[in-house]
């Protein structure tokens, strides 16, 4: 396990900012934060059943993060959200989906989530060895042009019946479709929660005009409303990019915001962003995981990073891909474990 000094000397230069800071804008105190008893504590007062609070609890109970509050999930629905050829070229042996499971529980995460081919040709073999999570939709790339557009490409009833402890969507917020996508969505959530699964939403924006002199997709209070909508449609989790700025609403010039927003409660600051987007899952009941992002030159230390910002922000955790799958096996294995590390750290704490 990962030290807090061996931390430290990954983050290099950031590491005093990224460790040491105190949030200005909202306190910590005003979150529901990650526990041990954060199903208790949070969904046993809301209107889930008990055989959603079951499955949320054997999210948390899996893996290396058992028990702490904080999920490590490894993501690989990218066969079709970025082509097959685009993500397992660099490690063809992900083609199986029987590696891609593997490579989830050696990592010791808390769920391992794709899609319904993959999960349903291994499910005989590990429902029950680890939590599965079946993202039922997908935008898929072979139209020509391509077409951004979340599509339904399996039921909940096919989630339930291969023994998935919850069920994954998208919803492009921002698109001209995202009211279709919404309304799909929404109802898929609650045939989950009928069923006894738990729901996790990616929120994600989607529109050519959220990109000009910086990519807005990536804002803190774009990113953030989206959070709250996803909380709207009971997603018991939120699954979120990393926010790299704020500002969105007024640099775009649309829709509603606050001066407040921008002068005094999101500080510019990559932990304060991070802040912003748990508080728009009521102040943390509606859990937010952020994502990992592509693979790069410098996996382990942005990697790190990330999960550095997610925790000291008030995060459950990361949802973790292509920075893994696209490795060799144990190098993947490695990886997701360094982020875990961080989590398992008691001395990094909520900022």
């Amino acid at each position: 396990m990962l030290s807090v000094s061996e931390i430290e000397n990954i983050l290099g230069d950031e590491a005093e900012d990224l460790l040491n800071y105190t949030c200005k804008g909202i306190p910590k105190e005003d979150l529901h934060l990650p526990g041990p008893d954060f199903v208790d504590r949070v969904f046993a007062q809301s209107d889930r059943n008990p055989q959603v609070l079951r499955s949320l609890q054997q999210l948390f109970s899996h893996g290396r993060l058992g028990n702490t509050g904080y999920l490590s999930i490894l993501p690989v629905d990218q066969g079709i959200e970025h082509s097959a050829a685009a993500s397992f070229a660099p490690n063809p042996m992900y083609m199986d989906p029987e590696n891609i499971v593997r490579l989830a529980i050696e990592g010791g995460c808390s769920a391992v989530a794709s899609t319904l081919g993959v999960l349903g040709m291994v499910a005989r073999r590990y429902a029950h060895r680890i939590p599965f999570v079946l993202k039922i939709n997908h935008n898929e790339l072979l139209s020509y042009p391509n077409v951004h557009d979340q599509t339904l490409f399996a039921t909940v009833e096919q989630a339930w019946d291969m023994g998935a402890v919850a069920v994954g969507a998208t919803v492009y917020f921002g698109s001209p479709e995202c009211r279709r996508q919404i309304i799909e969505v929404s109802k898929a959530f609650r045939r989950a929660h009928q069923l006894g699964m738990a729901t996790i939403l990616w929120c994600y924006l989607r529109n050519p005009v959220f990109e000009k002199e910086v990519d807005y997709h990536l804002s803190a209070d774009l990113t953030g409303q989206a959070d709250h909508l996803g909380a709207t449609i009971e997603a018991d989790i939120v699954k979120q990019k990393l926010p790299e700025n704020n500002g969105g609403f007024r640099a775009i010039g649309f829709g509603k915001t606050h001066p407040r927003v921008y002068e005094e409660l999101v500080p510019n600051h990559p932990i304060e962003y991070v802040r912003w987007q748990v508080a728009n899952g009521y102040m943390g009941r509606v859990g937010l995981i952020n994502s990992g992002g592509p693979s790069g030159k410098n996996d382990l230390k942005d990697a790190v990073r990330t999960a550095v910002i997610n925790k000291r922000g008030g995060g459950m955790g990361l949802i973790l891909g292509r920075k893994a799958f696209q490795k060799p096996f144990e190098e993947g294995v490695k990886l997701i474990k360094a982020v875990q590390d961080v989590y398992l750290c008691d001395e990094i704490v909520p900022a």
